[in-house]
């Protein structure tokens, strides 16, 4: 494509969500929410963040952009690599209508990969979930999402996988640049200003055994089955530290590097920290009979809040 027809975008760096982009196609509906969904003060448990990209991105926009299906047909899917996720205070009702928009960009990255950006914003009105709602409770925002999802072919030969050209007939055309994703270790370390409270990584106690109720149709584990995994083994260690348990995960960063499987036995190596009054965890995710400094499947960093 003529250099003069390429926009540069911002940068996505780790932890952090930037708005919307201004000239983005947006989408909005309803998310619905599960009871466990929401906390006993009220506060939206992270993994129930992405869902709202079903509603407002894939069955609300991209559907019906043409560029997509014509990938589908020549093997090419965009496949989640990352998420990086936002909580907020609340308090939110269980019975609550949650409302949100959704918005995405295609961008091809510095290191040459074809991106699918998506983003979603979440708002409910403040309330609680046993008790009498208030109908002029003020709607305020319950949480954000972005999701990068890289363009392969997962069906592909080894070796021939990666997207490296848009060239067919019907294929989107993109017409942005971005920066690369942050790297795996860059969201697997100690922040640079925080304290850590271990002096290195150190093994969850308990293994994670993945069965057939973590995977879903694309047959291997479903991405947000990892969130629970991740905070529940930081919730142990935080035990161990004498932090107590009592805390929820309002920030993190999450990067998909390899898929897990149904019958896999693996192990959460993690790493405590403080930074500006909030505890969190730096976490990786490894086959449980691979050494300690094996490359990771998952790369993981939040942080917590009481």
């Amino acid at each position: 494509m003529p250099a003069s027809s390429v926009r540069s975008v911002p940068a996505v760096p780790a932890a952090s969500i930037p708005p919307i982009p201004e000239n983005a196609p947006r989408a909005s509906a309803r998310v619905p929410l599960r009871f466990e969904d929401v906390t006993q003060d009220g506060r939206l448990v992270l993994e129930a963040l992405p869902t709202a990209l079903g509603p407002t991105l894939w069955r609300g926009l991209l559907d019906r952009d043409p560029g997509l299906p014509a990938c589908f047909v020549h093997g090419g899917f965009p496949i989640i690599s990352r998420l990086v996720l936002e909580g907020t205070a609340g308090p939110f009702s269980a019975n609550g209508r949650v409302e949100a928009e959704g918005s995405y960009r295609l961008a091809r990255a510095d290191d040459g990969r074809f991106m699918l950006d998506t983003w979603a914003d979440l708002y409910a009105p403040l309330g609680r979930t046993h008790g009498a709602a208030s109908p002029d409770a003020p709607r305020t925002l319950a949480g954000r999402v972005l999701g990068e999802h890289v363009f392969t072919r997962p069906f592909g030969p080894p070796g021939q996988r990666r997207v490296t050209a848009l060239d067919f007939e019907g294929a989107p055309v993109v017409t942005e640049t971005r920066a690369a994703a942050p790297s795996f270790e860059s969201i697997a370390s100690v922040p640079d200003a925080a304290t850590p409270l271990d002096d290195c990584a150190r093994a969850d106690s308990t293994p994670i055994v993945f069965g057939l109720v973590h995977t879903d149709g694309n047959m291997h584990v479903n991405s947000l089955a990892y969130l629970r995994v991740f905070e529940e083994a930081a919730l142990r260690r935080f035990v161990e530290l004498g932090r107590g348990a009592l805390l929820l995960a309002r920030r993190m960063d999450i990067a998909y590097r390899k898929p897990c499987f149904a019958g896999q036995t693996m192990r959460v190596m993690q790493q405590a920290f403080e930074s500006e009054g909030a505890i969190g965890v730096a976490s990786v995710l490894v086959d449980a009979s691979a050494p300690p400094d094996a490359r990771p499947h998952v790369c993981a960093r939040m942080t917590f809040s009481r």
